[in-house]
């Protein structure tokens, strides 16, 4: 999936797992899952070029208020 064989992290092995990510929008929020490359020792994730472009796309939709296409799962707070 990605040219790293180890985590360039910490050397440690990589294993391909379905991860959730939040991605963050303007004031909007969104979670996905996708796979990616993930550490055994540290937890980093690896994303593909195309999971990445898909983040960045996702995030300027959220940015925007288009979110039509996203299903809906409730509300979030900020507490002050």
């Amino acid at each position: 999936m990605l040219p790293f064989e180890k985590c360039p992290i910490c050397g440690s092995k990589l294993v391909e797992k379905e991860v959730e990510k939040l991605l963050f929008g303007g004031k909007n929020t969104a979670v996905l899952k996708v796979k990616a490359e993930v550490c055994l020792h540290c937890g980093e994730r690896l994303y593909s070029q195309k999971t990445v472009g898909r983040f960045e796309q996702i995030r300027a939709k959220l940015a925007h208020q288009e979110t039509a296409d996203f299903q809906l799962l409730g509300q979030s707070f900020q507490v002050v």
